[in-house]
């Protein structure tokens, strides 16, 4: 049987992207960057603090680092609720002797569930993002529209109610987003999300409200990709960033600023066999001159803030 003549048409085929959220570039070809008091590189330090229900859902998929074993799996729900009753704290103080000014992404949920939790990191002075209302709400394709506007909504009032911020970042559970994602962040008053890492610096994202940035929070670096995921040890974590690093920084000495962004969890760093090796990092990344470490709202505001970094710079 022969395709119909529609078959191959789609409204948005053209060069570079087959959509009209972002415009084709290359990074090389973009406007160089610079840091303030000439820094060449921004380390972003990003810490999910999230809540695993014990009874998932799973709806569309188990997300990962979730519930695997038969309710009541408690096995893997304990190993989470470490994470915000021990391993968060271990990080505090890890933060504190390095000097590093984190970012922390919150599920909503952690206000209900870790009321002093929240207030703990609320009273830290750093921002503080979206990160769904839990892990077992996800963002996909085919969600009711409505069903995510409502969940989008009750995380942000949860979050800017109970911490005072206004909230302005956003990072999706799993990373996972459906067709309406961005715009209903955007119509909620969020200026950035970090899903999307297909790029090492930030980007406008399109959307019916204006523009949304992107803030690429990179996969490969995660704690719990790389360990948890990829099966690397401890210490070939440690490298991997290193290696990252000094890489970018390298870079950045020819071709402008660059971004690092590190995404880590309490449940894992925070245990006392790898806490050491979070700390490694932390002194790694701390010690450089030429970096400059600050949460991810503060990178965002010196990028926009420079000529040819906001629409122009991805033309």
């Amino acid at each position: 049987m022969s395709l119909p003549d529609d078959y191959l048409d789609y409204p948005w085929r053209q060069y570079g992207n087959d959509h009209n959220r972002y415009d084709w570039s290359m990074l090389t070809d973009r406007p160089p960057v610079q840091w303030p008091n000439g820094k060449r590189l921004a380390v972003w330090v990003n810490v999910s603090v999230e809540f695993y229900p014990l009874n998932q859902r799973g709806i569309p998929f188990k997300v990962p680092n979730g519930m695997t074993m038969p309710y009541p799996d408690l096995r893997h729900y304990s190993l989470r609720d470490y994470g915000n009753r021990v391993g968060i704290y271990r990080f505090l103080k890890a933060f504190d002797r390095y000097n590093v000014t984190p970012t922390f992404a919150l599920n909503g949920q952690i206000a209900e569930r870790y009321p002093s939790l929240l207030s703990r990191l609320a009273d830290t002075g750093a921002e503080l993002l979206a990160h769904g209302w839990n892990m077992d709400h996800l963002h996909y394709g085919g969600q009711d529209k409505a069903e995510e506007a409502e969940q989008i909504k009750r995380t942000l009032d949860t979050l800017r109610k109970h911490s005072g911020q206004s909230i302005d970042g956003w990072l999706s559970p799993a990373k996972n987003q459906s067709e309406n994602t961005p715009d209903l962040l955007t119509a909620e008053g969020v200026r950035y999300c970090c899903d999307w890492v297909n790029d090492e610096m930030p980007y406008p994202f399109r959307t019916e409200q204006g523009d949304l940035m992107m803030m690429p929070l990179p996969t490969e670096l995660e704690d719990q990709f790389v360990i948890g995921n990829n099966l690397h040890s401890e210490d070939s974590w440690v490298q991997q960033v290193k290696d990252a690093f000094d890489f970018l920084l390298e870079e950045s000495a020819t071709q402008g600023g660059r971004m690092l962004g590190l995404n880590i969890h309490p449940w894992m760093m925070g245990q006392p066999h790898r806490i050491g090796c979070l700390e490694e990092v932390l002194e790694y990344v701390s010690g450089h001159d030429a970096v400059w470490q600050t949460g991810s709202g503060e990178i965002l505001q010196a990028f926009q803030g420079q000529q040819g970094s906001g629409r122009e710079a991805s033309s």
